[in-house]
């Protein structure tokens, strides 16, 4: 996939309502190898759409505090990786929004490690 493909693909999400699942939930633990991180949000992904990396398109889940196997959301924003070969869309509860300051705390935990912009939907 081109940069262009990535960037038009996950664009192409932005307002959408999709069902995704969850296969980080919230508590759950990878271990990297230098350092772990402990999933504070669901993570997940919409079920047969690849991403720029060729695996599933990886989703945030903000607006849900407990641990859950699938959701209905709408994809609200954008963490654009300006430094990796892959994007990730950020999701909600449908109607409900967040700002890009609430959304980059949300993610730092795992964004920190990258040079990330984030873009929300209008």
């Amino acid at each position: 996939m081109t940069f262009e493909e990535r960037k038009a693909q996950v664009r192409s999400y932005l307002g959408q309502t999709v069902d995704i699942e969850i296969d980080r939930p919230i508590g759950y633990i990878h271990k990297k190898e230098k350092y772990s991180l402990t999933y504070k949000i669901n993570y997940g992904y919409i079920p047969g759409v690849l991403g720029g990396d060729g695996e599933e398109l990886d989703v945030y889940l903000l607006g849900v505090d407990k641990p859950v196997e699938k959701y209905r959301v709408q994809i609200i924003g954008i963490v654009h990786r300006h430094n990796d070969i892959e994007d990730k869309l950020v999701a909600a509860p449908v109607g409900m929004a967040f700002t890009k300051s609430e959304i980059q705390a949300a993610v730092n935990f795992q964004e920190q490690y990258y040079d990330t912009e984030i873009e929300i939907a209008k």
